[in-house]
């Protein structure tokens, strides 16, 4: 079978989506003829990634078994609402030009979201090539954007974008998401079939024992939280000052931030008055094992006012690695309802900090307690998010989808 996928976000990206269509294109190449529709890699550091920053206006590239087509797009280095839209549009340009420079009329197209726009290049290819569209949404972004309050003055825009998303999931051949409650959204906004795709997590790296060593971030002397991912605006970093301010007066006890994006350097800016929290850059993907599992905690600080318009990827490392985790969010969160019902870890909504910190000092003071948990956390992540059995599954529904 001939397969385009168009998504923003792939390899040499090694993180969120990135990683995601990067690994889903790779299993589906073992059986097919795969070719992708990309950007240049810019992601988390919201820069062209060095290698690239010299390359023509459109590229071509082959990695793997698959073909890579690229093309130039605007990246903001603060993204703000009209800058992300400039980055969509140009993105959607030269996604559209690529369209034309396939090797292969597709019989499928997975467009991934965001950006939406990559659902109109779908149908696009369905109308010039007469294939089928699966809409893959790891984000509303949309919804991310109203219910944040970016665009609560437009009205009419608001109106607008909701109902051109609804033609587009209407007009496709089937839709994915990644969560249950993204699924219950989905169900509200298209009459098209569904199928529920979540994130998943290499077993071969979850399965491995815990890993004795440090990473070199980490001090053996030292209570180790650790973040690890995108610092952008969907973390509530006010709360994380807050927290960090709390612990001021404990020495062994050291926030560890690894990642890059748009809000590092204003958190930066926050946390110069600290002596307990250190900045570090991203890690490779092979590095993650080493990272995660050295940490003695890992912390999720979301903002409670965003309720499961997406499913931060970070949680599935973080509950695999062995060690305790501890995420703040909304009250109705599906995250929420995960963590309590299978005993994964501490999932805390009232946004109060000395409660935070009264846990983390449980922690601290006796891990022996919470062997339960992680073990918990561990065969959760095996048995439901494990890459062979997500996209095994995935790469069947396929199949079926064309018998």
């Amino acid at each position: 079978m001939k397969i385009t996928i168009i998504s923003l976000n792939f390899f040499p990206e090694d993180t969120a989506i990135g990683l995601y269509s990067t690994q889903m294109a790779d299993f589906l190449s073992e059986k097919n003829q795969v070719e992708i529709i990309t950007a240049l890699p810019y992601y988390p550091q919201w820069r062209i990634h060095t290698p690239y920053r010299k390359k023509k206006l459109f590229l071509k590239e082959d990695h793997r078994k698959m073909r890579i087509y690229r093309s130039r797009q605007y990246v903001p280095a603060k993204p703000s609402f009209i800058k992300r839209i400039l980055l969509m549009i140009t993105f959607t340009l030269g996604a559209f030009i690529n369209l034309f420079r396939l090797k292969n009329k597709p019989d499928l197209v997975i467009a991934v979201i965001p950006f939406t726009s990559s659902a109109f290049m779908g149908l696009l290819c369905k109308w010039f090539f007469k294939s089928k569209t699966w809409i893959h949404i790891q984000d509303f972004e949309f919804d991310a954007a109203i219910e944040s309050g970016i665009i609560k003055k437009y009205k009419f825009f608001q109106l607008l974008i909701l109902k051109f998303e609804k033609y587009l999931l209407n007009k496709s051949d089937i839709v994915s998401t990644i969560s249950q409650s993204m699924m219950k959204k989905l169900h509200s906004k298209s009459k098209t079939e569904t199928y529920f795709l979540p994130n998943w997590i290499d077993e071969n790296f979850i399965t491995k024992d815990t890993i004795s060593e440090r990473h070199p971030y980490l001090d053996d002397n030292q209570f180790n939280i650790l973040y690890s991912g995108n610092i952008g605006a969907k973390q509530d970093w006010k709360f994380f000052v807050k927290v960090v301010n709390a612990f001021g007066n404990e020495p062994e006890v050291m926030f560890h931030v690894v990642g890059d994006g748009a809000k590092r350097a204003e958190l930066e800016r926050d946390c110069e008055k600290f002596d307990n929290v250190c900045f570090h850059p991203p890690v490779n993907y092979n590095e993650l094992p080493l990272l995660l599992s050295g940490a003695d905690l890992h912390i999720l600080f979301q903002k409670n006012d965003v309720l499961d318009t997406v499913m931060p990827s970070k949680l599935l490392g973080m509950l695999a690695s062995g060690k305790m985790s501890v995420v703040t969010g909304n009250p109705d969160s599906e995250i929420r309802s995960i963590f309590e019902d299978n005993n994964l870890g501490y999932y805390i909504y009232s946004g109060n900090v000395d409660e935070v910190a009264t846990v983390i000092l449980k922690i601290k003071n006796k891990p022996s307690d919470f062997e339960v948990q992680t073990k918990s956390a561990q065969s959760f992540v095996i048995e439901n998010f494990s890459k062979t059995k997500v996209l095994s599954k995935f790469s069947d529904k396929i199949e079926t989808f064309f018998s």
